[in-house]
């Protein structure tokens, strides 16, 4: 049996799907660019029927990736499936990856089909996507919830139609993994045709066990794992593409499979996803957390001097972490920060190099260092973003224990300034109010949190904060050595995104 793991990363698709972690096009070109240079082999860009901006951001993904597949995921229907083969067509590697839930409680309740139906249903969509690419994955949704008798009913019926993948996905984080691994055994045993389709698993993490229930999967003879960076994705997230692949690589002779994934690009990438969706990665993650190789304890600091695997089981280097982080200052030139941002995986055009390299040069007047992350914050806040209705141009605050805090702000709106004062409880209040008060806007801040992007009292402050507008819910970020400034960007991303929302409705799904 083939023990090469096939990479599938949804983060564009399953990922953005966590509440707020909406992505713009150029967010999405970003990250699946960087994607390909890791060595995903799947990369699954969108739900092009789910909205125009998905669309076309799955379309402009096909048209730039050359190494990766590049898949779109369409639900059982003709009308789907011809949307999906019409983003991915212009792809190198193109692939439909069309699902219909095949357990009772979604027959019964969500599709008001019969099991007949569903059958069918899911035949004549691969079979109706066979006529496009004999690249075709099929998904059972809510797969481990499934009769397994009807999962290899369903799985020989769209082999038969010319699927050449097959997903069984725990979509709902249900499974175990001794339980999980005796499913996937039966399905492997009991599908007469089996062999002719890789077999796949897409986990999520309502239980916390979505990286052992994937690892479980492929012991009993799955062989592509679909994960997400960071484990982003709906509700508690999916399987961690940082996880597996460091599972596969540090236990080799528990687990004997290879991917192609080059692990040097999985701190920077993990970073980057960071940085787009505003998501923090909590300090005790696996693999690519802020403590993941700290060590406090006094008798875990001597033992990593003397020997770092008394403590360590991999190298950081192995994920990309280096242990020097310190880069550039003020008067480091051009050519040594565009080298430096190639290391991290941006390779910028001209255009966007100049307009990194003024906003470096600024931050560089204000800190002594300029650190790695330093540099994603300007990356992000200066190339990542596309043109955006409002745009912060000036604030000015007055505070203190005996004042009331009022804050002066400027923005542009669609390209006029306009500018007005306003007071709140504190500093930050003030300035919250004020941009309400020009922008017209109503959504509510449900969330804000603040972080140091680096050590140090010259840190940026990165500030996150969660709105909600509707039923729409849209998560900001912002950076700056003021930690005011830094909220006031963080605040107007946020009500970006929620015009981006708005702009680029989705369709129930």
């Amino acid at each position: 049996m083939n023990d090469k793991i096939i990479i599938f990363d949804t983060t564009l698709r399953d990922g953005e799907q966590s509440p707020g972690a909406s992505m713009n096009t150029a967010e999405k070109l970003r990250l699946a660019t960087q994607l390909e240079k890791i060595g995903v082999d799947v990369i699954e860009a969108g739900f092009p029927a789910a909205s125009e901006g998905d669309f076309e951001a799955v379309s402009k993904i096909a048209a730039t990736i050359k190494k990766s597949e590049v898949a779109g995921l369409c639900r059982t229907s003709i009308k789907d499936v011809q949307r999906a083969w019409d983003a991915v067509s212009c792809a190198v590697k193109p692939r439909i990856h069309t699902f219909i839930a095949t357990s009772e409680l979604h027959m019964k309740y969500k599709l008001n089909m019969s099991s007949d139906e569903v059958v069918k249903s899911a035949q004549d969509a691969v079979r109706f996507a066979k006529t496009f690419t004999s690249n075709v994955e099929f998904s059972a949704e809510d797969g481990s919830r499934s009769d397994p008798d009807f999962i290899c009913r369903v799985f020989e019926a769209v082999i038969d139609a010319g699927a050449t993948t097959v997903n069984l996905p725990d979509t709902v984080g249900y499974a175990v993994p001794e339980e999980f691994y005796k499913k996937i055994k039966y399905v492997i045993e009991n599908t007469k045709n089996i062999d002719k389709a890789v077999l796949s698993v897409h986990c999520h993490n309502d239980l916390g066990l979505a990286t052992a229930n994937t690892l479980a999967a492929i012991r009993a003879g799955a062989r592509q794992a679909e994960v997400t960076i960071n484990g982003i994705g709906e509700r508690a997230g999916n399987t961690s593409l940082e996880e597996l692949v460091m599972s596969l690589k540090t236990r080799p002779n528990f687990y004997p499979f290879t991917t192609g994934i080059d692990t040097t690009g999985i701190y920077p990438l993990s970073r980057l996803v960071s940085m787009i969706t505003g998501i923090m990665v909590q300090p005790n993650k696996a693999i690519v957390g802020a403590n993941a190789f700290a060590h406090e304890a006094g008798i875990h600091q001597d033992g990593v001097l003397k020997n770092p695997m008394t403590y360590e089981i991999m190298k950081p280097e192995t994920i990309g972490l280096s242990s020097n982080k310190l880069v550039l200052g003020k008067h480091s030139g051009r050519h040594a920060l565009d080298s430096h941002l190639k290391k991290m995986g941006h390779n910028l055009s001209k255009e966007e190099l100049a307009l990194v390299f003024k906003k470096f040069k600024e931050l560089a007047d204000k800190k002594k260092s300029v650190m790695d992350e330093d540099i994603e914050a300007i990356v992000t806040e200066g190339v990542l973003q596309t043109t955006d209705v409002f745009v912060l141009e000036y604030i000015q605050i007055t505070s203190g224990t005996t004042v009331r805090p009022t804050a002066t702000v400027e923005i542009g709106i669609n390209g006029r300034n306009v500018s007005d004062t306003d007071y709140g409880n504190g500093p930050i209040d003030a300035v919250f109010n004020t941009i309400i008060k020009l922008t017209g806007t109503k959504s509510e801040l449900l969330r804000f949190s603040v972080s140091a992007l680096t050590g140090g009292t010259d840190a940026q402050g990165e500030v996150t904060v969660r709105l909600r507008e509707g039923g729409l819910l849209a998560l900001g970020r912002g950076a700056d050595p003021d930690i005011i400034t830094a909220g006031a960007k963080a605040y107007i991303n946020g009500l970006n995104r929620l015009e981006y929302l708005k702009a680029h409705p989705v369709d129930a799904i």
